[in-house]
């Protein structure tokens, strides 16, 4: 079974690390010296190509069962329409802002399963929820809380990245779509701050962000939100960035030359923002369900605190984000779930055999949650 996986990043490296044992695994990018390194470190295959060319594209998935899109989310929607279009099976991690179920006929039309989101949040949550919303009769409420921290606090962002900066700051500046009382609102990105305090982390805030994606038409529930964890006093930053107007992708005339702010922010960023080899992170998720089984009222919460991997040297992050994607593509592999279209984790959830399947993997990998049923 051959498997390609686009993007060679920090969470495509350690797909492609888990997958290398038990697949024959290629990955592409656009990095030579990227390559370079991922072949020297790991004794895994590299294709150089353009992963923003629907031709390069098709034609370097052609000899593949499987393909897995670890491309930033600027890229994200292209890849995947390119990889349905080549009739591949994809299990994808973008976190683009287009609406995958676009895809969906096309998906269908040419027989191919389409695992989209398929991370820690959108991803393991999607996971959670579709599983619990099928054994219950109704579903209330649903709450998200989710964040990737560093373990050391450092003024004055007190934050570091294992991905694209621009990914991130997207979360800061696309309207939050929630559920309330069965109707979608539209908040903005970075509001209605709270604080929560979660053992063995202290107190973070959290604040609105456009995490439940798919969940707002495969759901039925009164209430739903998705929250971001910081620690506290980050989004009072961020929001200060974006009303001055330095997160806008509009172009502006500065000194003769057009630029977006929104690539000046993210070049300056970056570097304070990497999390660098070595440094430790750690990643919270809670998940809470509120319903009815029967007559019986059921809540129900998922707790994830995971950690930097000492002995590997990956962070947390990569960890959550890349090890539901390789678990999902051992699904796809192995034919345990096969429906053909744009499927959200959700939708695997919904099947109680393949959700055990994915639990009992990422268990396998050391990411444990806490399951409390009241």
């Amino acid at each position: 079974m051959k498997i390609i996986i686009l993007g060679g990043g920090l969470v495509g490296s350690v797909i492609a690390r888990d997958l290398q044992n038990e697949f024959d695994v290629t990955i592409a990018d656009v990095a030579q010296e990227r390559l370079r390194f991922i072949k020297e470190k790991f004794s895994l295959h590299g294709i150089e190509a353009d992963l923003s060319n629907s031709k390069t594209i098709k034609k370097i998935v052609s000899g593949y069962d499987v393909v897995i899109g670890a491309v930033p989310g600027f890229l994200g929607f292209g890849v995947l329409k390119s990889v349905i279009e080549a009739r591949k099976n994809i299990v994808d991690i973008s976190f683009f802002s287009e609406d995958a179920f676009e895809l969906d006929t096309l998906a269908k039309k040419n027989n191919v399963t389409a695992i989209v989101d398929c991370g820690i949040a959108p991803g393991s949550s999607n996971l959670i929820i579709g599983y619990h919303h099928a054994q219950m009769d109704e579903v209330e409420n649903v709450e998200c809380y989710v964040g990737g921290l560093p373990v050391v606090r450092e003024l004055p962002f007190e934050y570091k990245i294992v991905f694209s900066p621009v990914d991130v700051i997207e979360e800061y500046t696309r309207p939050a779509r929630i559920i309330e009382n069965g109707s979608i609102v539209i908040k903005d990105a970075l509001s209605e701050i709270e604080l929560h305090n979660f053992p063995d982390v202290g107190t973070l805030e959290s604040f609105n962000s456009d995490g439940l994606r798919s969940l707002m038409k495969t759901i039925h529930a009164k209430n739903m939100k998705e929250k971001t964890l910081r620690y506290p006093g980050h989004a009072e930053k961020m929001k200060l960035f974006r009303e001055t107007g330095l997160f806008s992708k509009e172009e502006i005339f500065v000194n003769g030359k057009t630029i977006r702010p929104l690539d000046v922010m993210a070049k300056l960023l970056f570097p304070q923002w990497k999390l660098n080899e070595g440094e430790e992170d750690v990643t919270v998720l809670q998940v809470v369900l509120e319903g009815r089984k029967g007559k019986k009222r059921v809540r129900v919460q998922y707790d994830l605190l995971d950690r930097y991997d000492k002995e590997q040297n990956i962070t947390s992050m990569a960890r959550t984000t890349g090890y539901t994607c390789s678990v999902a593509a051992r699904l796809v592999a192995k034919k345990l779930y096969s429906q053909k279209g744009i499927s959200p984790p959700e939708f695997i959830g919904a099947k109680e055999k393949c959700f055990e399947f994915m639990m009992n993997g990422l268990r396998e990998r050391k990411i444990i949650f806490q399951k409390k049923v009241e």
